[in-house]
């Protein structure tokens, strides 16, 4: 393990080590927290969860919070953004694929009225836009 991950397993509470573990894509040191029972579901100090926080090119750390009983539906009580408009703002597939098959609702708007395959569509995520558009008829 490298100094700086036993850094985030040592200082402070765990729940707040696996935030900031989630949002460098830690997969190794997202792994040993939650096995050592750390809160995927717990806020860290600006109100945010690990998988809002989590690197969203990460697949792997978004699997290890949803096995561990991350909420693929927490929304940004500001924005109304969930993890799944933010994986299809940024192109990333692969974690969409994840937090859908984890049970990601990709029918719920932001607060700007906006869902997940809109955002694709105005990045120009045409692989992301079809996926969403496809997983509509689910």
């Amino acid at each position: 393990m490298r100094d700086e991950d036993k850094g985030v397993l040592g200082g402070g509470s765990g729940d707040a080590g696996l935030a900031t573990a989630a949002a460098r894509g830690q997969v190794e040191t997202v792994r040993q927290l939650l096995e050592a029972g750390a809160d995927p579901n717990r806020v860290n100090c600006f109100g945010r969860r690990p998988i809002q926080v989590m690197m969203m090119g990460s697949a792997r750390v978004a699997e290890l919070l949803l096995l561990h009983g991350a909420d693929p539906n927490c929304a940004d009580p500001a924005t109304l953004t969930r993890p799944v408009h933010d994986a299809a703002w940024e192109g990333f597939l692969d974690t969409l694929a994840v937090l859908h098959r984890a049970g990601a609702r990709l029918d719920v708007r932001d607060a700007w009225g906006r869902l997940p395959v809109d955002l694709a569509e105005e990045r120009g995520h045409r692989d992301v836009a079809r996926y969403l558009s496809a997983a509509a008829g689910d």
